[in-house]
């Protein structure tokens, strides 16, 4: 599959969480290293995402707003 994004981020899947509608995904990129992804209960079905499945965070956005 070829994507337009250009931050594909390689990890591993270290937790799923639904809830109601809404999946919550831990993707574990390097040793204490996570990223959390949003995704429907639907997807992730469709998808059979399961701890320890290798996947790929991808990151398509027009911003990235920093605060301090």
């Amino acid at each position: 599959m070829k994507l337009s994004a250009r931050n594909i981020l390689p990890g591993r899947i270290v937790a799923v969480t639904k809830g109601t509608t809404t999946a919550h995904v831990k993707i574990e990129l390097a040793p204490g290293l996570v990223v959390f992804s949003a995704i429907t209960n639907e997807a992730v079905d469709d998808l059979a995402l399961k701890v320890g499945d290798a996947v790929s965070a991808v990151i398509k956005s027009s911003d990235v707003m920093i605060g301090k």
